[in-house]
């Protein structure tokens, strides 16, 4: 897999779940301290061995804060001499090389030199390969866990995004896609109720998602935002038969790729007078008229609000009580 892991945790924690994330970080940290102890120590724990230098005792608490949240840990103690994981010294930047073995040990499964590597950049000694056979073994337990759990109640919005990672699958570099659905319920509380990896976001990939989905309980569903791929619009309509919504950054993306990088700014901002309208049909006025100025200048720009401006607007008339997220 490439250097670059961060943007799958990233779309997890503007989801909003980071009780998951925090979960699976602690859960990672404390194995990877296990294994590093035992090197200390010269044996795993209730193990005879002649290379034995001292003995385990305990543990005491140490809190970790870091972009995932708080991190609570139990550091191990020993009967004779200290033990002090590198990655708690001051200003070392665990983060990235955390995030890196939680994501490759769910998505390709990961080798022992590649884990070694990323432990040691936290500031450890290395790890055993029955420590990477234990910590994958973990991670997929909870992540497993986590994903297949019932959902219950309503969920009326729901929110489809992806970002593709590079894995390493026989010997060459390949693309996946990894798909997020984020929903809220009744109650207002926002939760990931799915997360799937996969070859392509090609609709039978998307439509098997979705009836993941629907099995595991998630109904009401009235309005799904995503971006306007073609196989994803088609697999909404045919499993979910909800409204669907072009989701406003993604179409912002595109609408400023017509416009010179030097006028984004001033074009972002007369399309963003849309979103502050306080009725469907005020926003439809106002989004005709910036159409109709922008195209004068850029025809492109213009076409491509034509096209999509009911699908951008589609949340309008929704609750505005609700617009807000």
């Amino acid at each position: 897999m490439t250097e670059d892991r961060l943007p799958l945790a990233e779309l997890m924690a503007k989801a909003g779940d980071g009780d998951f994330l925090r979960s699976v970080a602690e859960s990672v940290l404390q194995l990877i301290m296990e294994a590093d102890v035992d090197g200390v120590v010269g044996a795993s724990r209730h193990e005879r061995s002649g290379d034995r230098t001292t003995w385990r005792n305990g543990y005491r608490d140490r809190s970790l804060d870091t972009r995932l949240g708080t991190l609570n840990l139990k550091i191990p103690k020993l009967r004779t001499g200290a033990y002090f994981p590198g990655f708690l010294e001051p200003r070392k930047t665990v983060e990235k090389a955390l995030v890196s073995v939680i994501q490759e040990a769910w998505i390709a499964g990961v080798s022992t030199r590649r884990v070694d590597e990323l432990v040691q950049a936290m500031g450890m000694t290395g790890i055993s390969k029955s420590s990477v056979s234990k910590l994958c073994k973990d991670i997929d337990e909870r992540v497993h866990a986590f994903l297949k759990r019932p959902l219950a109640g309503d969920w009326p919005y729901l929110w489809l995004d992806a970002t593709y990672l590079k894995v390493r699958e026989g010997g060459r570099i390949v693309s996946v896609a990894a798909i997020i659905a984020v929903a809220v319920n009744t109650e207002g509380k926002r939760e990931i109720v799915g997360l799937h990896i996969g070859p392509s976001e090609a609709e039978p990939f998307w439509s098997s998602f979705l009836k993941d989905l629907a099995r595991r309980g998630l109904k009401g569903v009235k309005l799904v935002i995503s971006d306007a791929h073609e196989g994803l619009k088609a697999a909404i309509t045919r499993v979910l038969g909800a409204t669907w919504q072009r989701c406003r950054v993604h179409f912002m993306r595109n609408a400023l790729a017509y416009v010179p990088k030097g006028q984004n700014t001033v074009v972002a901002a007369a399309i963003r007078q849309v979103f502050l309208q306080p009725d469907h049909q005020a926003a439809t006025q106002v989004w005709r008229q910036v159409a109709d100025q922008l195209r004068t200048r850029w025809p492109k720009l213009g076409a491509c609000m034509d096209d999509a401006e009911h699908d951008v607007l589609a949340y309008m008339t929704f609750p505005e009580q609700h617009r807000v997220k």
